[in-house]
């Protein structure tokens, strides 16, 4: 775990601190990537706990879960505290226009690290931006290129793509698309500038593979109209990218509403804040 913090990569732990049976306290489960290590003591409570704990360690977020004695969801008596040990993931805005600023707001919502990037300094200031946690100056493929050299990027950071002009988002796209470790990479622009744009990337070499990785046009199919608008249907499209969802309403699907163990369960009711 130590070692996980000091090399800056995500890791949490999930810890008993409150239970019926005075034997399970103390017993702890260990989350990271992939891995889930220990037992909290039933194979029920640990699939809750790794279900909830690894939604947080998504969000770097740490707090106190409740559950019944066996991890029941409506359930009390037990308490467990969940430790995550992550940087903040990133969001990376381009464009400094007004849809932008409604990204940010939401990016800061979903627990981002956001970024508002663009080349021209009338306009990336921290006065239109106060939704950001930075407002960089910069030819966005340059800035991108050298977050990629510095190690900064992970498979959570996203990118959002909203400059609209190709002097800017052909030579950025052409960046991001070849970063394997993004977890996102979606572009604003009608389907006419898209089918544009995928002309000019393939004359930039890249490949259909790599193309396949761009959400253009950006964002799910809500209707939106206004720059708040599209931005939650951005948000909603990086959410159900990020943990497999359809984008179909709840109604029109059958079964389990979280789609698998590794989907992180809505917290709301069990979360204890201190």
């Amino acid at each position: 775990i130590a070692e996980d913090i000091e090399a800056q990569r995500p890791v949490a732990t999930a810890t008993v601190i409150s239970h019926p049976d005075r034997r399970r306290m103390g017993r702890r489960l260990v989350l990271r990537g992939g891995e889930c290590i220990g037992s909290l003591g039933s194979a029920r409570l640990d699939a809750a706990v790794t279900d909830d704990g690894r939604g947080m360690l998504e969000s770097g977020s740490s707090g106190v879960l409740t559950y019944g004695p066996d991890g029941q969801r409506r359930g009390e008596g037990l308490e467990v505290f969940v430790a995550s040990h992550a940087p903040r993931p990133r969001m990376l805005v381009f464009g400094a226009i007004d849809f932008a600023a409604a990204v940010a707001a939401q990016g800061a919502l979903l627990g981002y690290y956001v970024t508002v990037c663009d080349a021209r300094a009338t306009f990336a200031t921290r006065a239109r931006f106060p939704g950001a946690d930075e407002v960089v100056v910069d030819w966005p493929h340059r800035y991108l290129a050298a977050q990629a050299d510095a190690g900064v990027l992970d498979e959570r950071t996203v990118v959002c793509v909203l400059t609209h002009d190709p002097k800017f988002d052909v030579p950025l796209l052409a960046v991001a698309l070849r970063l394997p470790q993004l977890a996102y990479v979606g572009a604003m622009g009608s389907r006419r500038t898209h089918a544009d744009r995928l002309d000019r990337l393939r004359e930039c070499g890249l490949t259909d593979t790599e193309l396949d990785r761009l959400a253009s046009p950006i964002g799910l199919d809500l209707g939106a109209r206004t720059p708040a608008e599209t931005a939650v249907s951005i948000a909603a499209e990086i959410v159900a990218r990020r943990w497999g969802g359809g984008g179909r309403p709840l109604t029109d699907v059958g079964g389990r509403i979280h789609h698998d163990q590794d989907k992180p369960s809505d917290l709301s009711n069990r979360l204890t804040r201190h």
